[in-house]
C-alpha cells in the first residue's frame, strides 16, 4: 500500500539536488508541482558531479527542504 501511495504521489511532486552556494552540503529541494514557482525565490543549488554527490551523502552531509508552495 505504502508504495503503491509513493508512486500516486510521486506523479506529482517536482526536485531540486543541489550544493549549496555557501555550505559544503548537499540539499534536496521537494514540494508540489503547484509550489514550482516557489523554487526560484529561494537561494540557488549549485550543479555538482556524482563523486561530489556520493562524498557528502558519505558524509552525512544532506539536508532535504520541503518546499510549500
Amino acid at each position: 500500500m505504502e508504495k503503491d501511495l509513493l508512486e500516486a504521489l510521486g506523479q506529482h511532486l517536482v526536485w531540486r539536488i543541489g550544493r549549496a552556494e555557501e555550505e559544503e552540503v548537499l540539499v534536496v529541494r521537494v514540494g508540489l508541482a503547484s509550489a514550482t514557482p516557489r523554487f526560484r525565490e529561494l537561494p540557488r543549488l549549485l550543479n555538482l558531479p556524482d563523486q561530489e554527490m556520493a562524498r557528502l551523502l558519505r558524509e552525512g552531509r544532506v539536508r532535504v527542504e520541503w518546499v510549500e508552495g
